[in-house]
């Protein structure tokens, strides 16, 4: 398994509520194809440089997570499909 990096925005003009559910969604899609979560990280509220589909705050989260390449395809079209994620990027993480 290789190690990756995401970091998604999430609507922050919705409720706490779903804004949680939405970032557990996604990795409840780590956790269940078998990768391992290493760091979670909600970095909160933020202003966006720009306006994103009409959102100008966003909730960010960073997730640094352990898996093959199966898990980060999967990962990233949950991400897509999802109305409320307004923005993503998965890395991969260089050896150390």
């Amino acid at each position: 398994m290789n190690k990756y990096e995401m970091m998604f925005i999430v609507r922050a003009d919705s409720d706490e509520a779903n804004v949680t559910k939405t970032a557990e969604n996604l990795k409840n899609v780590i956790t269940s194809m078998k990768g391992v979560i290493t760091d979670s990280k909600d970095l909160g509220n933020k202003e966006l440089a720009y306006p994103i589909k009409k959102q100008t705050v966003g909730y960010y989260f960073v997730v640094n997570f352990d898996a093959t390449k199966e898990i980060v395809e999967e990962l990233d079209r949950k991400a897509r499909i999802d109305e409320n994620v307004i923005r993503h990027l998965i890395i991969r993480l260089d050896e150390e």
